[in-house]
């Protein structure tokens, strides 16, 4: 469309102005960008749970995405966006329809610290193809959405990233009717932290977590001092206490409190890979989200009673392509400080001899009685940081849930369209499946081009949309719809996982079949880590 038309829209918190835009297919749809669910979270509200947004007078203009939650930028090594971020973006085919649509919700990725709900990366060109309403939302990021406190009567306790993602809920359960969405089928998705995000959140009819659970370790840190080491890296010259840490903090611009560098090289060593994430909160509130250890957690999940689909992709390291290019000094660092090689948990729970016998035995899986190669370190951090933490959400989910499980691994390898990988490896790498290589089949972006309808890579977008779709539509959970090679349905029985077979999977390449995977061997030798602290593998 060469100019936008508007929509107007009149919502019980007031009205609110759309547009009508077209996917790269010409299908037109309703975008409304910007819609405030929580109050700006500034001054005293920094830090703290989200307050809804307050009712406005007049129309609020939602044509246009707002600025990106506070960051600090990768590239620059400056802070930009606004702290004033509580904003949500709703997508519709059609406002009037016989049967009120499906409704899909996004919760993006980036470590928590990066990343925005916009169509630059996020554009629902694909989806609205078919009948659905699609959300995509912002949400604090860094310390801004996990400063932790101890001290009850501050109000601190952290996750306030998860409560925003709570209140974006809130707000679309009460008011998606009004363009045309089912407030009783809400499908929450999300990639990486993302995708753990949902996992601690499951508070809707289904769930699809991609690439990442609560048990992934970039999905939760352990409690620290952040606080006040924060503080005085930027000045602040008291004493550890609570409340004048936070009165300091509460002083700075929001773009000093994403400025940091606090992990100390024993945090390193032990393995911990974010800062700021999600935190067992140090005391119990009406607002708690994370009260106990994550893998107890999952054994009494009100999640436990929808149904889940779990993913991860082919080469999940590739995401640190770059830190491990110089791979043969990770190598030695292994053989040097062999209890680096092992996961957090197990080092917290193992004497020191127990740690040494487990920490030879993962190393000679990988690395020993060989040159060890770039591909070996990137595999084996693709199993450390992604596969064996979904591994153990399969296992939990499959010894305490009622609700269906479900498994994909997505391997189709485009030598141009896995944007990921590409942006991951700076083109250097020609083949493989990166983390989050299959946001590029579902999410249209400033990265993508129309494609042949008759492509590989446009099927694999059929595949994997349809498979989203029906996942979000069919309330019959023995088998989803699958799409063959010219793009016709048919009903293919995919199964819920049982706990006798965890590794049978929907693999996604150039064809769709149902397989062993791959990394099983790997994840049994994973398994095998905790064979001391078998209470916390699931």
């Amino acid at each position: 469309m060469s100019s936008l038309q508007y929509q107007d829209l009149t919502l019980p918190v007031g009205q609110i102005r759309g547009a009508l835009r077209s996917t790269i297919y010409n299908d037109i749809y309703y975008s409304f960008e910007g819609i405030p669910y929580g109050q700006p979270p500034l001054g005293e509200l920094r830090f703290r749970t989200p307050l809804p947004a307050e009712p406005w007078k007049g129309v609020k203009n939602c044509t246009e995405f707002k600025v990106k939650p506070v960051q600090k930028n990768k590239l620059s090594g400056k802070a930009e966006g606004s702290e004033d971020c509580l904003y949500l973006n709703v997508y519709t085919k059609m406002l009037i329809s016989v049967m009120l649509l499906p409704v899909m919700v996004y919760i993006f990725g980036g470590g928590f610290s990066n990343n925005a709900a916009n169509r630059s990366l996020y554009s629902p060109d694909y989806f609205m193809q078919k009948d659905v309403v699609v959300v995509t939302l912002n949400y604090r990021l860094d310390s801004l959405g996990f400063l932790s406190i101890k001290d009850p009567k501050l109000k601190i306790p952290g996750n306030a990233v998860l409560k925003d993602q709570i209140l974006a809920l809130k707000w679309i359960k009460k008011y998606i009717r009004h363009f045309n969405g089912d407030p009783d089928n809400i499908t929450l998705f999300g990639n990486s932290v993302g995708g753990a995000s949902v996992h601690y959140l499951t508070a809707t009819n289904q769930t699809i977590c991609m690439s990442g659970t609560m048990l992934n370790s970039r999905a939760s840190t352990p409690p620290r001092d952040y606080a006040f080491r924060l503080a005085q890296q930027h000045g602040y010259g008291g004493g550890d206490n609570d409340e004048e840490v936070v009165k300091y903090l509460q002083s700075l611009d929001a773009e000093q409190v994403v400025m940091h560098d606090l992990l100390t090289e024993e945090d390193h060593r032990n393995g911990i890979r974010l800062t700021f994430a999600p935190v067992v909160e140090p005391y119990t509130s009406e607002d708690t989200v994370v009260p106990t250890e994550q893998h107890t957690m999952l054994r009494s999940a009100w999640g436990n009673h929808i149904p889940i689909m779990f993913s991860g992709v082919k080469d999940e390291g590739l995401l640190l392509y770059s830190q491990l290019k110089n791979f043969t000094e990770i190598v030695e660092t292994f053989r040097r400080d062999p209890v680096t090689i092992l996961p957090y948990l197990v080092k917290q729970n193992c004497d020191e001899e127990e740690c040494l016998m487990l920490a030879e035995r993962l190393f000679n899986f990988y690395f020993g009685n060989k040159n060890a190669s770039l591909a070996d370190v990137i595999h084996y951090y693709g199993i450390r940081d992604f596969w064996h933490g979904l591994h153990r959400s399969l296992l939990s989910r499959l010894s305490y849930a009622t609700a269906p499980t479900y498994l994909y691994r997505f391997a189709f390898d485009s030598p141009t369209f896995n944007h990921y990988r590409k942006k991951q490896t700076n083109g250097e790498i020609l083949t493989g499946v990166a983390h989050a290589d299959d946001l590029s089949y579902i999410w249209y972006g400033d990265h993508s081009w129309k494609l042949d309808k008759c492509s590989p890579e446009y099927k694999t977008i059929e595949r994997m949309v349809n498979l989203f779709i029906d996942f979000a539509s069919n309330r019959d959970y023995n088998y989803q719809f699958v799409y063959d090679d010219e793009c016709k349905r048919y009903p293919f029985i995919w199964w819920p996982l049982k706990s006798t077979d965890p590794y049978l999977a929907l693999n996604i390449g150039e064809t769709m079949q149902i397989i062993e995977i791959p990394e099983k061997k790997d994840l049994q030798i994973w398994d095998s880590m905790y064979v001391h602290v078998k209470d916390q593998l699931y």
